[in-house]
Protein backbone atom coordinates (compact mmCIF):
# COMPACT_ATOMS: atom_id res chain seq x y z
CA UNK A 1 0.00 0.00 0.00
CA UNK A 2 1.15 3.26 -0.32
CA UNK A 3 1.67 6.13 1.90
CA UNK A 4 -0.24 8.47 0.61
CA UNK A 5 -3.70 6.35 0.68
CA UNK A 6 -2.77 5.01 4.23
CA UNK A 7 -2.64 8.54 5.48
CA UNK A 8 -6.35 8.90 3.04
CA UNK A 9 -7.87 5.82 4.99
CA UNK A 10 -6.23 6.80 8.49
CA UNK A 11 -8.03 10.61 7.97
CA UNK A 12 -11.18 9.07 7.21
CA UNK A 13 -10.65 6.76 10.57
CA UNK A 14 -10.10 9.23 12.44
CA UNK A 15 -13.01 11.65 11.28
CA UNK A 16 -15.57 8.49 11.62
CA UNK A 17 -15.66 9.63 15.30
CA UNK A 18 -17.87 12.40 14.19
CA UNK A 19 -20.70 10.74 13.44
CA UNK A 20 -21.02 10.03 17.49
CA UNK A 21 -20.38 14.00 18.01
CA UNK A 22 -23.53 14.86 15.93
CA UNK A 23 -25.29 12.48 17.72
CA UNK A 24 -24.22 13.49 20.75
CA UNK A 25 -25.08 17.39 20.41
CA UNK A 26 -28.35 16.44 19.21
CA UNK A 27 -28.90 14.07 22.31
CA UNK A 28 -27.78 17.44 24.67
CA UNK A 29 -29.83 19.90 23.02
CA UNK A 30 -33.03 17.88 22.93
CA UNK A 31 -32.29 16.59 26.79
CA UNK A 32 -32.80 20.51 27.15
CA UNK A 33 -35.34 21.48 25.67
CA UNK A 34 -37.25 18.44 27.09
CA UNK A 35 -36.55 19.72 30.46
CA UNK A 36 -37.22 23.32 29.88
CA UNK A 37 -40.43 22.02 28.83
CA UNK A 38 -40.94 20.54 31.62
CA UNK A 39 -40.03 22.44 34.07
CA UNK A 40 -39.25 26.44 32.80
CA UNK A 41 -37.84 27.78 36.67
CA UNK A 42 -35.00 25.16 36.35
CA UNK A 43 -34.01 26.20 32.48
CA UNK A 44 -30.88 28.67 34.93
CA UNK A 45 -29.80 25.52 36.49
CA UNK A 46 -29.50 23.26 33.52
CA UNK A 47 -28.49 25.48 31.24
CA UNK A 48 -24.84 25.44 33.03
CA UNK A 49 -24.44 21.44 32.51
CA UNK A 50 -25.92 21.49 28.75
CA UNK A 51 -22.69 24.23 28.05
CA UNK A 52 -20.41 22.08 29.70
CA UNK A 53 -21.33 19.40 27.94
CA UNK A 54 -21.71 20.83 24.37
CA UNK A 55 -18.12 22.10 24.75
CA UNK A 56 -16.69 18.47 26.16
CA UNK A 57 -18.59 17.00 23.13
CA UNK A 58 -17.45 19.20 20.96
CA UNK A 59 -14.32 18.68 22.02
CA UNK A 60 -14.06 15.27 20.35
CA UNK A 61 -15.20 16.85 16.82
CA UNK A 62 -12.10 18.65 17.28
CA UNK A 63 -9.75 16.03 18.29
CA UNK A 64 -10.84 13.78 15.52
CA UNK A 65 -10.17 16.80 13.29
CA UNK A 66 -6.66 17.93 14.43
CA UNK A 67 -5.90 14.13 14.13
CA UNK A 68 -7.23 13.73 10.82
CA UNK A 69 -4.96 17.37 9.65
CA UNK A 70 -2.11 15.58 10.76
CA UNK A 71 -1.90 12.58 9.43
CA UNK A 72 -3.36 14.10 6.06
CA UNK A 73 -0.32 17.09 6.23
CA UNK A 74 2.66 16.52 8.70
CA UNK A 75 2.76 12.37 8.63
Amino acid sequence: MEVDAAKLIGAGLAVVGLGGVGVGIGNIFSSMISAGARNPAAIPSVQTFMWIGFALVEAVALYALLIALLLLFVF
